[in-house]
């Protein structure tokens, strides 16, 4: 990295190759028609950018929202689960701690085809859980079990935080995030 990126007191922290997994559900039998023509599906972005930040010698935070979509057309009533794992956030040799991004929150709306929202049972924070290779995933959001619980397509806004030590070095910080959604909740 270049020495005046090092002494400008700036970083960018961002997620990079942020990977969306789907997990595959192929029944079908179920009254509600509309939402049982498939799987379990997942749509999210393939990057994702904290604002930048500068350096005060403090502990700050930085934040950022990721909207994704989940879909169950499963018909199964089995309920679902988002979870995320990620690798720890490096700049070349500097990394922040593997406990340093948390889910604040999320929201739900429906989306396209929806057929019931679900209640989510998680309570935020959560800890993304990271290192250096991801370890096991945590879960983010959940659809209870239930007929009517979370079919169709669901829009899912996560509100995600980057606690940001105050011993942090400058330097652009990425990330490899999974998102997964599984059946059951």
């Amino acid at each position: 990295m270049p020495r005046a990126a090092l002494n400008s007191g700036r970083r960018r922290l961002a997620l990079v190759a942020l990977a969306a997994l789907a997990a595959g559900l192929w029944l079908a039998g179920s009254a509600m028609a509309a939402c049982t023509s498939g799987g379990l599906g997942l749509t999210a972005p393939t990057a994702l950018a904290f604002p930048d930040t500068t350096l005060t010698g403090a502990n700050q935070t930085v934040t950022s929202t990721l909207a994704l979509t989940g879909d169950d057309q499963s018909g199964t009533g089995t309920g679902w689960r988002l979870t995320g794992t990620s690798t720890t956030l490096t700049a070349g040799a500097f990394t922040l701690p593997t406990t340093a991004t948390t889910v604040t929150g999320a929201t739900r709306t429906a989306g396209a085809g929806n057929c019931s929202l679900p209640a989510n049972s998680v309570t935020y924070p959560v800890t993304l859980p990271a290192a250096a290779t991801a370890p096991t995933a945590a879960k983010i959001f959940s659809a209870a079990a239930g007929a009517y619980s979370g079919t169709g397509a669901i829009n899912i806004s996560l509100s995600l935080a980057i606690a940001v030590p105050a011993n942090a070095r400058a330097g652009t910080y990425s990330s490899t995030w999974t998102l997964s959604l599984v059946s059951g909740p």
